[in-house]
């Protein structure tokens, strides 16, 4: 498995990279859509449809979705990103009352609903931060430190449990320790950039709340698994996993961060 995890990490990070930050305007959306529409396909399964053209049904009206939104200059709005905002408020209640409160969920429609204000808000903030600069490497980087450090920490610290009946192997540790090397990401950036002291501030306020956000991506995915009995999203990625297990995190956290750059952060 960590033979395969490593052939498969070879291929699709410089794959990833070049993508995200070697395409811009059209193409950019279309390579960024390409990954969400793939994170569709797996999220119909989460919402229990198993039946191939009805799961090609609701990537298409994704598809149709997305171009809509893109002609009508919806794929930079601000709108989508209040509207996931909203969604990740109402995610926190299910995940912290789950599974007391499945039954506001669990129906299939509904799950597929809770997919749209997921994914498509996604689509936008990668599109949004793209055009932002620097910003977009910044939140992968603040994704990617904040599992690291709740990887080492959570596995040396751990014993508080964070939701234990959604996701056991998390610990409030972990979350401890994913913030403080996302707080020192945000002041390494802020002196980089050359923030004065009430920006530098206002970026570390915003990191550990979308911080605080990426975990509650993860938990979603993990108590939408735990209700259809799965481990993973699908195989798409051999030794991954699904491309939702990748992207859990940033599905919540992509949004948010764009939502407080066009609030707070934008010139």
């Amino acid at each position: 498995m960590l033979k395969q995890r490593i052939i498969t990490a070879a291929w699709l990070a410089p794959l990833m990279l070049a993508g995200l930050f070697g395409l811009e305007g059209a193409a950019f959306a279309l390579f960024t859509a390409f990954i969400v529409l793939l994170a569709g396909w797996e999220w119909t399964r989460l919402a229990g449809i198993e039946e191939t053209p009805q799961r090609l049904g609701w990537v298409g009206l994704m598809i149709a979705l997305m171009g809509l939104m893109w002609i009508l200059d919806a794929a930079l709005a601000i709108w989508p990103l209040w509207l996931a905002a909203l969604g990740w408020l109402v995610t926190l209640y299910w995940v912290a009352r789950y599974p007391e409160a499945k039954a506001q969920w669990q129906s299939v429609p509904r799950r597929l609903l809770m997919g749209l204000w997921v994914l498509l808000p996604a689509w936008v903030g990668f599109n949004v931060l793209r055009d932002s600069g620097v910003w977009l490497l910044f939140v992968l980087l603040l994704v990617w430190g904040a599992d690291i450090g709740a990887y080492f920490s959570g596995r040396a610290y751990g014993k508080h449990k964070l939701a234990p009946r959604v996701s056991p192997g998390k610990s409030w540790e972990g979350v401890f320790g994913g913030m403080l090397v996302t707080f020192l990401l945000a002041v390494g950036f802020a002196v980089w950039q050359g923030f004065g002291m009430a920006s530098t501030l206002v970026l570390v306020i915003i990191t550990a709340l979308v911080t605080l956000v990426s975990v509650l991506g993860d938990l979603l995915e993990s108590m939408l698994k735990r209700h259809r009995g799965l481990k993973d999203s699908s195989n798409l990625l051999p030794g991954h996993g699904g491309v939702l297990d990748r992207i859990d995190s940033l599905t919540a956290a992509i949004p948010l961060f764009a939502l407080c750059y066009l609030t707070a952060l934008s010139p």
